[in-house]
């Protein structure tokens, strides 16, 4: 049996507004909705996921979902939630940005096309580029009041912030092109339905009135809540920023540490949200983790299914690798199984030290290699590293160091690469150029 999708939203606590009639047009008929990404980058981040996740429940619920990029939207920027306008991007940037996004969409939605509920994904910039500023005004621009769009909050805001520089006019018509595509998205792919985030809702709904009037059709809005952390901060972005799912701007590694290290708090909040399990699954994964909240079970289930889905079963693997070479006893073959991606995603932040191949086939020991040869960044000298050693404090790629009189056979990481540890938490990366 399928879903029903807004009861599926409502358990998750996803539902932030919804006009009435919605459910009345889900069950008449199989109905098409899209939620709007700008392209404004080659990637997606994981506050996207929200709205990706609605339309991976709206299509289990047996529902045609379409992700509209926002290429000509792109080009402008939109006012909601910002404080200031968005740089302009050109063509060549947008049509890249969007290939790469409807790359990791993919991993959500089934685009099979001899489905008749495949997911598709389409460009607003294909049939805004062919409209003249007169054309615009003339058939869009007289249908909506002045008064109807200062009425929105988000431009309400705008206006009023004490430090804001005021509005432009192409920001404030931002509502009106949203508005259009959603007109578009009507007549050309009889879509009846816009999601977003609550931010969204006044820009949605000047689209279910353009359809109101020149169409007499009727359309509807869903939004959810914006996500918050419990301690007030933004979700998604870390010291270093957002968190993406391209794994070049974004390790599979910081992706899985991402989602391991939320707190509680946010943990039932998050995996409703974000995970595909049911109601039942969660619901006993929550009891477990009641029992016994030192064992994370909630993330740990969370953070698995997030990497397999975004990256793979192999990056998960490497992210698990990782996570016990910096948490549990891993090995010397553990650490030389990572890729170098992984090994300095791991390390990052630690001080680390360049020294020459010849340097390190000159030193006559263990403890000249320590203290000398790395130029005092581990030990400042030859005394402090040879106390260390005898009181088994010292680890080279994993493996203890016994006698700090030994002649260094290091094998090096990824060919480059030595890891020392000096005490439980101090590690220090040494590269051999």
């Amino acid at each position: 049996m399928q879903k029903n999708f807004i009861e599926e939203l409502q358990w998750r606590g996803m539902i932030h507004d919804m006009m009435p009639g919605v459910e009345k047009q889900l069950e008449k008929e199989m109905s098409s909705a899209y939620v709007g990404i700008d392209p404004t980058a080659d990637s997606l981040h994981i506050g996207h996921l929200v709205g990706i996740m609605m339309l991976k429940h709206f299509q289990d619920a047996g529902h045609k979902p379409i992700v509209l990029l926002g290429g000509a939207t792109g080009m402008i920027g939109d006012p909601s939630g910002k404080s200031q306008e968005r740089n302009l991007l050109d063509e060549a940037t947008l049509r890249h940005n969007e290939e790469a996004i409807k790359n990791q969409v993919m991993n959500f939605l089934n685009f099979d096309a001899t489905d008749k509920n495949s997911a598709e994904v389409v460009n607003n910039y294909d049939w805004m580029k062919d409209f003249s500023f007169l054309g615009f005004i003339r058939d869009v621009g007289k249908h909506i009041t002045v008064n109807y769009m200062m009425a929105k909050d988000s431009v309400k805001k705008r206006l009023s912030a004490e430090s804001s520089e005021g509005m432009s006019f192409t920001e404030f018509t931002y509502q009106l092109v949203q508005g259009y595509d959603f007109l578009h998205l009507y007549k050309a792919k009889n879509c009846k339905l816009q999601m977003g985030g609550s931010d969204q809702w006044g820009n949605i709904t000047t689209g279910t009135e353009m359809i109101r009037k020149m169409e007499q059709g009727e359309a509807f809005a869903v939004t959810c809540p914006l996500i918050k952390k419990a301690d007030g901060t933004k979700f998604g972005k870390t010291e270093s920023g957002n968190i993406w799912l391209d794994p070049k701007k974004t390790s599979p590694y910081k992706f899985y540490q991402f989602w391991l290290n939320a707190s509680d708090e946010d943990m039932s909040n998050f995996i409703r949200i974000f995970s595909t399990k049911g109601k039942e699954e969660i619901e006993a994964l929550e009891a477990e983790h009641k029992e016994a909240p030192h064992l994370r079970t909630l993330q740990k289930a969370l953070a698995e299914e997030l990497t397999i889905r975004v990256h793979s079963q192999e990056a998960l693997d490497m992210a698990l690798k990782a996570s016990s070479i910096l948490f549990g006893k891993s090995t010397t073959e553990e650490l030389q199984s990572i890729d170098e991606d992984t090994l300095l995603s791991v390390f990052e932040g630690v001080p680390q030290v360049t020294i020459s191949s010849k340097e390190l086939k000159d030193t006559a020991t263990l403890i000249d290699f320590l203290s000398e040869t790395t130029q005092s960044v581990i030990f400042p000298s030859k005394g402090e590293a040879r106390k260390m050693i005898q009181g088994g404090g010292v680890s080279i790629n994993k493996e203890k160091v016994e006698d700090g009189n030994a002649t260094p056979a290091l094998e090096l990481l990824q060919g480059k690469y030595i890891l020392v540890q000096r005490g439980k938490k101090n590690y220090y990366l040494v590269i051999v150029d």
